[in-house]
């Protein structure tokens, strides 16, 4: 075939130069796992950090494997976590179409540059052959047969229309060096490596010689992904040399684990990106804390903006080991970030929890987001907390029994039967009065505050644990609601 050397130079001219150029590209093929947000994310960090630009790309060549509106689920996510790209399918660039799909037509013919190259070799070898082959020993590499053939006998191949693929020429003698930001230096032996496929015999490319191909004409300098890749870099640093193109920065992040033994998976369980957000995690808790997932800072701060992230991002704080996810840790770090929040910001995340517990419009549930938020680490735990305010539910009265406190069945009751008629004629019903009257009570019957106050506590929540003391619960519920309550501990504790 002619080699259209003006195209070639057309494409080289197109390539963005003297800037750092990073790139997400996702498969559109399901839900954003914690695993592809981290690396999102370190490759927004570099490009930001080193004041560069971060593209967008979608690879979408396993057809099969698609799945509808994962490209909707890969757009949302990264704009919720405020990693805006610069180039991408919607907002175009200079080296789109940022579709993968939609630069098929390129793949073939940087194919046959490299077989002009001496980089590619057209394989006629049928699916018997190569069955046959790998029937004693499935990871057997392929045996090179095509790569001997004569000019004349792919000519006549050719002519006589038999399909072929397209596969990468690997040397047969010597090493491949490759160097990674995080792992150092790598040598292996090339006789290691298989000549795998780089055209399928339907036109398409295979992942990694697309890969290559885009990253070079988009100008990438740097190319994060996961570890699980590392064997493939040898094969990627040949096909650059191969085409006398300069090579990335490679980075690549060791896996984020559930465990020491095994990694994260949907199939198990472990949440993905969506699944924490609907969990009531903040959107930038999670990407505070992926980002700690595999690469530290230096020092004792663990809690960082976006912005901070970008200031202080450091490939050398990558770490080798992989990263076990801590969902404990991570409900810390989202409880600093709740803590963290203007009253207003807080309310208006958590209005939609509150209103799905509480029906009651006399009870303000401004006041109520007030009280919860010092006391909430995720935001679904909210309706749960507080549904006693919207309906008392039934209790068993052993809560009354508190060792700390010092009450007892007995002495609750008389608690509450010598609060009723003090509240009762209280005329300000506020936290305030309501503890002044109750802890004047305690003092004359010279008692601890507790022993008035947890049976009144337990009276009105039929709880153990309320986002408020009683008297804050009093409050909220009105004096009518907190007296009726009362009288209901009362008439439970006197059966």
């Amino acid at each position: 075939m002619t080699i259209d050397k003006d195209f070639f130079a057309q494409m080289e001219a197109r390539i963005p130069k003297g800037e750092v150029r990073t790139r997400f590209a996702p498969s559109p093929t399901g839900y954003m796992h914690v695993g592809n947000l981290r690396t999102a994310l370190y490759t927004y960090l570099i490009a930001r950090h080193l004041g560069g630009k971060f593209l967008l790309r979608i690879e979408d060549t396993d057809q099969e494997r698609l799945v509808e509106g994962a490209t909707d689920i890969i757009y949302n996510t990264l704009r919720q976590c405020g990693l805006n790209w610069d180039e991408g399918p919607d907002l175009g660039g200079p080296v789109g179409p940022y579709i993968q799909t939609e630069r098929r037509d390129l793949y073939g013919k940087y194919a046959e540059l490299l077989i002009e190259r001496g980089g590619a070799y057209r394989c006629f070898c049928t699916k018997e052959r190569l069955e046959e082959l790998h029937k004693d020993n499935p990871t057997a590499k392929y045996d090179g047969l095509c790569a001997t053939l004569t000019q004349a006998e792919i000519d006549e191949k050719l002519a006589a229309g038999i399909p072929y693929v397209i596969r990468q020429k690997i040397p047969r003698e010597g090493t491949t060096t490759f160097v990674d930001a995080t792992f150092g230096e790598i040598t292996v032996p090339n006789d290691t490596l298989d000549d795998n496929v780089l055209i399928k015999s339907d036109g398409l490319p295979t992942y990694n010689f697309a890969n290559v191909i885009d990253d070079h004409l988009m100008g990438i300098t740097h190319v994060v992904r996961g570890s699980e890749y590392l064997s493939s870099s040898p094969k990627y640093n040949l096909l650059y040399e191969a085409f006398g193109w300069d090579i990335p920065t490679y980075v690549h992040c060791s896996p984020v684990m559930r465990d020491a033994q095994h990694k994260m998976s949907k199939r198990h369980g472990d949440p993905s990106y969506e699944d924490l957000i609907a969990q009531g995690y903040l959107c930038e808790a999670v990407v505070n804390y992926v980002a700690l997932l595999g690469w530290s800072p230096g020092g004792e701060q663990e809690i960082f903006s976006l912005d901070d992230l970008v200031k202080i991002f450091d490939l050398k704080g990558i770490s080798k080991s992989p990263a076990v996810f801590d969902i404990v840790k991570l409900k810390w770090m989202n409880a600093e970030y709740i803590k963290a929040m203007s009253p207003e910001a807080f309310y208006a995340v958590a209005e939609p929890y509150l209103k799905q517990a509480i029906t009651n419009p006399a009870i303000d549930l401004k006041a109520v987001a007030a009280l919860v938020q010092p006391r909430c680490e995720v935001l679904t735990d909210l309706a749960e907390r507080v549904d006693f305010l919207d309906a008392l539910p039934d209790y068993d009265v052993q809560m009354y029994v508190h060792k700390k406190s010092k009450t007892t069945l007995e002495n609750s009751l008389h608690s509450l039967q010598t609060a009723l008629p003090v509240l009762e004629a209280l005329e300000t019903w506020n936290n305030s009065a309501i503890f002044e009257a109750l802890a004047g009570l305690a003092a004359a019957q010279e008692v601890k505050n507790s022993v008035m106050l947890w049976p009144v506590r337990v009276a009105v929540s039929g709880k153990m644990s309320t986002p408020g003391g009683a008297t804050e619960l009093c409050e909220l519920l009105g004096k009518e609601e907190s007296l009726n309550r009362i009288r209901k501990g009362i008439e439970l504790l006197s059966k």
